[in-house]
């Protein structure tokens, strides 16, 4: 579900934070148009509205972890989990993470992947966020959620800054809702 259909139609944060991201054709192959959220992080204010839209929908869910996905889940999730009393669980490539791990291995559009959590980082019970930049196919998301459910948590929702209109990832979320801010940009007149 994008922001714009419920209950943010017109909201000048959506376009702020839209018209923040860049678009870097071709990376990192031929024919990926790349949104790269760096520059949205440069904009405070662009960025402030992000943080600001998700901790207003995630306030009162008793959320207590927040899941975000290496790297750029990372931008956003701690801020999130302060403002909402959570705490944040790092999601984290192979061998990134120095104590004990459980893993998942996943498809991406263009390879395969693997995500790391530590053992004992959520408790059996807990309510959990994942959050991470951009939703295409919703292989990571998948896979987060897998390893949050084999620790026992409950994944109430999956949430990204940017989202394709027709995200074929959410049917591969197991039923998990998908709340997203913002379509990829494309660049005008580009050949």
């Amino acid at each position: 579900m994008f922001a714009g259909e419920n209950g943010l139609k017109g909201d000048p944060r959506l376009q702020a934070i839209s018209e923040a991201i860049r678009v870097i054709p071709h990376f990192p192959k031929p024919g990926i148009m790349f949104q790269d959220i760096t520059t949205l992080l440069l904009d405070h204010k662009a960025f402030k509205g992000t943080v600001d839209i998700f901790v207003d929908r995630y306030r009162d869910k008793d959320i207590s972890v927040v899941a975000g996905v290496e790297a750029r889940g990372f931008m956003f999730g701690p801020s999130i989990a302060l403002a909402i009393g959570a705490k944040f669980v790092p999601l984290r490539k192979p061998r990134k993470l120095p104590g004990e791990v459980i893993s998942e291995a996943y498809e991406l559009e263009y390879g395969t992947d693997c995500l790391e959590m530590h053992v004992g980082a959520v408790q059996p019970g807990e309510r959990a966020l994942v959050i991470d930049d951009l939703v295409a196919t919703g292989g990571t998301l998948s896979a987060a959620i897998r390893l949050l459910e084999r620790m026992g948590a409950e994944v109430v929702e999956c949430a990204c800054v940017i989202g394709l209109p027709e995200v074929e990832g959410q049917c591969r979320l197991n039923g998990k809702p998908l709340y997203i801010l913002v379509e990829p940009r494309e660049i005008e007149n580009y050949c």
